[in-house]
């Protein structure tokens, strides 16, 4: 059909719903009841029945769809239209210098921030008995039992803003975060405070002079967080404010170099207790410092030396999000017993820093060993001397645990001579600031060259999306810089005074790679120098658990070779993360609805990098679909009058008109601003011109769709098809029109075609999958479907409501049944397949939907030895599946898989391939333990079935043992609807378990590519070594600590 539209019918809600019949089914299924066949290749030599069936069908969709008018409308424009063919190279350097134009924009603002906030601390001198009151985020606008406003909170004008998720914000003025265990009234947090005020013009201005800037902020090195918009910040359920912005990975990665860490932790006999806890705690909030341009071990010693992580020995893993909260978990079942000898632990960490050191791996920049103890018997001098001096390439930190001070001058001593800082850490409240303390001493050489790096971080998620948009399009990242300090007197010091940043949503950059160019399975993604994915459309970083929403533990470390994982060779890769410009072609299958069903498309990838930043942009275009855009010649004033016939939509999320930048324009929806900007009602709308002429060009050929199916819906009180809900068609410029042939209260699926079917309509993610799968299916053909209901994203296995749904499919099909003859042996069981496998028909309801395997197994392996289905192998990295709690460790294991056997388990064998579904471990778990059981990250393979559509019909007998069980398939002429007539009386059962096995840790050990980040700063020779240990500098208000960091910590 040409320019890519699209008309189906699928009886539960796709181009044509069935609902109400006119012949009940149950009077069908009596009917049935008693029709029996002497043999069952009767059915065989009667095909013209099968025929006849789907002559019928294609009779009844085609008329209410109104298809063969819609193709005669293309048709008959077809002279008209202008081909062009799109270079996909071309494509992707244009995306890639736009997006590179509006990130430079969000530097520019960075840039101006860091200036402001320099200059403003060089102008500014520090008084110890400074007052001065602030807007404190957590105190405004509170009052007291005497209706005064408390002190920090005072009025703070708060107003609900469209371009910061609707939440309420001051865009005049910033506010003042901190976290509980900091003093709002520290005298350096007052005089930090007071100095950054002169931040708030530059935020403002920023803002006007760029209205696409999100958030804006200042993180100081004392703690305080000064964000613009200002808001109100509420605190946890534990009246905890948790947030330090030290702690984000934008401040570390602006603050810090990379670096390669290993982190030794002495659980000796003498640390039981509270010590072992801080001790604990301390890993955990090193660990937090880390991001995906670092590298880490953990190693525990007592009598011996041992690593937490077993499959880790001897290396540096990344320290990407999934990693850490691995880490994290095994650190928590550490337990003290023995006796500690340090020395073998400390050589075992400089060993395997050097290794990674000369074989050219891990951060090649920073080095460090931070060693956490509560005691140290001698200086280990001879360990050192033989690793790390003269050069001291490796910095050591160390960490006194605990009150007692007998071996304090041994632990600095080791700090002090290895250009590491001392710190000890008495109480729960003191683990924060001491772990602050090495970020100061990394950041030194870069402070006192004054190197102002440009740091873009990984992905990260934005928690107030989480339920308004895709999942793909839910991340964020962050572009920073480190502020220092100008003044000459503390320059050997190397004085961070904090972080500056801007948020950039991800959806905003994709908004420059518009659908509508891309075609029906074209898609753009982003990944970073690490090989991660920043975006792209089948990136899932959420799973639900019960109702509620999460962020899976690896959402930001998911590779690109996990998402195209056709790419086994990792060619795309590679080429990426070098940041190549170039072409690649790959034979690919895709996994659609849910991973039940799949489709096999040739793609063309066209990549290059983004300039000025660590990522990389791809565009992928399909052949057949995505080499081509055909253009329409539609006058403004024939196109404006279709557009405005009430049965037209346009896809809402895509950019005909850039409306979110004018409060004035953020009111409209996108059809809206097409017809105030064709008629000249908005003069100041900015419209893609080509997109709008497309969109008219569709409306006027789509035009009589309207009056034909208005004409049907009037005439339905006196036609026999009732029963049939809706028509619909969509365009590959995101038009849609559709028509109703019930009354709005008499629809069965009412979220179809609305914003809460996001499967269904237009998105700025993909094209709907209807209009998918019918690009894929032969012309002239239909296809029928039946759509999952199930909210929590996991495959139907049939109807809720499916009695209204399907009588009308049903009765047909059981009518068609009933019309052949027969005399009596055995019982049938007849069924309506799609090409999948999946049930439409059957006479028991509760099988509607269902995987036709799990029903006849001994069949469906049958169907597939003889070819007419086969199986497809597909794999997905992301999803999580349901271990079973081990009360003796709580941590997780490493990675598990879970593996479908050539002979399968069909029982929920779809299940198991379901690319968004916990996996269900193969055994038995015992009552008790079920409440414990968590999902966690895993890979799974995972079958799905295709049909082949070569072979038209088949019959068989199988050897039940007991019986012989016969069958009989036929496909239904224009339809990828297959019949299935197979004998009750032989019950044939087939089983085998599915069962699960962990991947080798070879996986988690290998160092994939990755491109380093340009710039390192690991020494400088200004630098006072010196000052390698002391006591924090702020202060803790004692009364606000106990119970909020108990809370914390538990």
């Amino acid at each position: 059909m040409s320019k890519g539209s699209t008309v189906s019918c699928l009886p539960a809600g796709l181009a044509a719903v069935w609902g109400q019949s006119t012949a009940p089914v149950e009077e069908w299924l009596r009917e049935m009841e008693g029709v029996v066949l002497g043999k069952i290749e009767f059915y065989l030599s009667e095909e013209s029945w099968a025929d006849a069936f789907g002559g019928e069908l294609y009779s009844i969709v085609t008329k209410y769809s109104g298809s063969l008018l819609l193709q005669k409308k293309y048709k008959d424009v077809e002279p008209t239209l202008k081909v062009k063919e799109v270079d996909g190279l071309e494509l992707v350097k244009k995306f890639s210098e736009q997006m590179e134009s509006m990130l430079r924009r969000k530097v520019e603002a960075v840039e101006r921030l860091v200036e402001a906030a320099e200059d403003a601390d060089l102008n500014h001198e520090y008084n110890s008995s400074l007052e001065f009151d602030y807007y404190n985020s957590l105190l405004i606008n509170d009052k007291d039992e005497n209706d005064n406003y408390v002190e920090l909170g005072d009025e703070f004008i708060l107003e609900p803003n469209e371009h910061f998720n609707n939440l309420l914000v001051n865009t005049t003025y910033s506010d003042i975060q901190l976290p509980t265990n900091v003093y709002n009234k520290d005298p350096a947090i007052l005089n930090g405070v007071y100095m950054s005020e002169a931040l708030n013009p530059i935020f403002v201005d920023n803002f006007e002079r760029d209205p696409t800037l999100t958030w804006q902020y200042f993180g100081s090195s004392t703690g305080f967080f000064r964000l613009y918009p200002g808001i109100k910040w509420l605190p946890d359920e534990n009246g905890v404010i948790s947030f330090d912005c030290r702690n984000r990975g934008w401040y570390i990665q602006a603050a810090t170099s990379p670096k390669d860490i290993v982190i030794i932790v002495d659980v000796s006999g003498s640390m039981k207790g509270l010590r072992m806890t801080i001790a604990k705690h301390t890993i955990v909030t090193i660990l937090d410092t880390l991001g995906e341009n670092d590298f880490v071990n953990i190693i525990a010693y007592n009598d011996y030396v041992h690593f937490v992580e077993p499959c880790f020995k001897g290396i540096l893993v990344q320290a990407d999000r999934d990693n850490r909260e691995h880490f994290k978990q095994l650190v928590e079942e550490l337990q003290a017993k023995g006796v500690g000898t340090v020395n073998k632990a400390l050589t075992e960490s400089f060993k395997i820093l050097r290794e990674f050191r000369e074989a050219g791996q891990g951060g090649l920049c920073n080095q460090a060993i931070m060693l956490i103890t509560d005691g140290a018997v001698e200086d280990y001098e001879a360990v050192f001397e033989k690793y790390n001096w003269p050069d001291r390439k490796v910095r050591v930190f160390t960490y006194l645990i605990g009150r007692e001070v007998t071996f304090a001058p041994n632990v600095k001593w080791i700090a002090c001579n290895n250009k590491g800082y001392y710190t000890q850490i008495s109480t729960l409240a003191d683990v924060q600031e001491n772990v602050m303390e090495y970020l100061h001493v990394l950041s030194r050489p870069m402070v006192i060259n004054h190197d102002h790096d440009i740091i873009w971080t990984e992905a990260y998620m934005d928690s107030a999306l989480f339920a308004s948009q895709a999942q793909s399009l839910l991340l964020m990242t962050t572009v920073a810089m480190p502020v220092f300090s100008k003044k000459n007197e503390t320059r050997s010091h190397g004085i961070l005074l904090g972080v500056v940043g801007s948020d950039v949503p991800l959806r905003e950059l994709l908004k420059l790679a518009p659908r509508y160019k891309l075609g029906v399975h074209g898609y753009a993604f982003l990944n970073t120098n690490n090989g991660y994915i920043l975006s792209h459309p089948d990136l899932r970083p959420l799973y639900k658990e019960g109702k509620k929403l999460k962020p899976k533990p690896n959402y930001n470390s998911v590779d690109l070779s996990e998402v195209e994982w056709e790419d086994q060779d990792e060619i795309l890769r590679s080429a990426m993360i070098n940041g190549e410009t170039g072409y690649l072609s790959m034979d690919v299958k895709v996994p659609v609805d849910k991973g039940k069903r799949v489709l096999f498309l040739t793609n063309d990838y066209f990549f290059t990098d983004i300039s000025g930043t660590p990522f990389s942009l791809g565009v992928v275009l399909s052949r057949g679909h995505g080499e081509y855009i055909l253009l329409g010649n539609t006058s403004v004033e024939e196109g404006l009058h279709d557009l405005l016939q009430p049965d037209l939509s346009l896809a809402n999320e895509w950019i005909y008109c850039i409306t979110d930048i004018d409060p004035d324009h953020r009111k409209l929806s996108q059809l809206e601003a097409v017809i105030r900007f064709l008629t000249g009602e908005e003069p100041d709308l900015e419209c893609d011109e080509e997109l709008v002429q497309e969109v008219l060009f569709d409306a006027v050929v789509t035009a009589p769709m309207e009056a034909y199916w208005t004409t049907l819906a009037l005439n339905m009180s006196l036609d026999s098809e009732a029963g049939i809900e809706m028509a619909f068609l969509g365009t590959r410029a995101g038009l849609m029109r559709s028509a109703l042939y019930v009354g709005s209260e008499k629809i069965s699926n009412k979220k179809f075609l609305t914003q809460k079917d996001k499967e269904s309509i237009f998105t700025m993610d993909h094209f709907p999958l209807w209009y998918r799968r019918a690009a894929e299916h032969p012309p002239g053909s239909f296809i029928y479907s039946i759509v999952s209901e199930d909210e929590s994203g996991n495959p139907s296995t049939g109807w809720a409501k499916r009695g209204k749904k399907l009588d009308l499919l049903q009765g047909k099909f059981w009518m068609a049944m009933q019309q052949v003859g027969a005399s009596a042996t055995p019982i049938l069981n007849c069924f309506l397949i799609d090409n999948n496998g999946f049930i439409l028909v059957s006479k028991i309801p509760e099988e509607t939907g269902k995987f036709f395997g799990a029903v006849d197994g001994s069949v469906m392996t049958q169907l597939l030895n003889m070819g007419m289905f086969r199986r497809v192998t597909m794999y997905d990295y992301q999803a999580m599946c349901k271990v079973p709690y081990h009360h003796h460790s709580g941590a997780r294991p490493l990675l598990s898989v879970c593996i479908v056997p050539k002979k399968p388990s069909w029982a929920g064998l779809l299940l198991q391939g379901s690319s968004s579904s916990p996996q269900k471990p193969s055994g038995d778990l015992s009552h008790k333990h079920k409440k414990h059981d968590m999902l966690q990250p895993c890979d799974t393979e995972y079958p799905v079935f295709v049909y082949e559509p070569a072979i038209r019909e088949t019959n068989g007998l199988i050897d039940c043992g007991d019986c012989q069980k016969m069958f009989v398939a036929q496909q239904i002429t224009s339809s990828n609807l297959l019949l299935l007539v197979t004998d009750a009386a032989c019950d044939c059962t087939l089983d085998s378990p599915a069962h699960n096995a962990s991947v080798k840790c070879e996986r988690m050990r290998s160092q994939k590519l990755r491109r380093r980040p340009d710039s390192c700063h690991a020494f400088h020779p200004e630098e006072n070594a010196q000052d390698c240990g002391g006591t924090a500098g702020i202060s803790v208000c004692p009364p606000l600590l106990l119970l909020p960091l108990v809370l914390l910590l538990r």
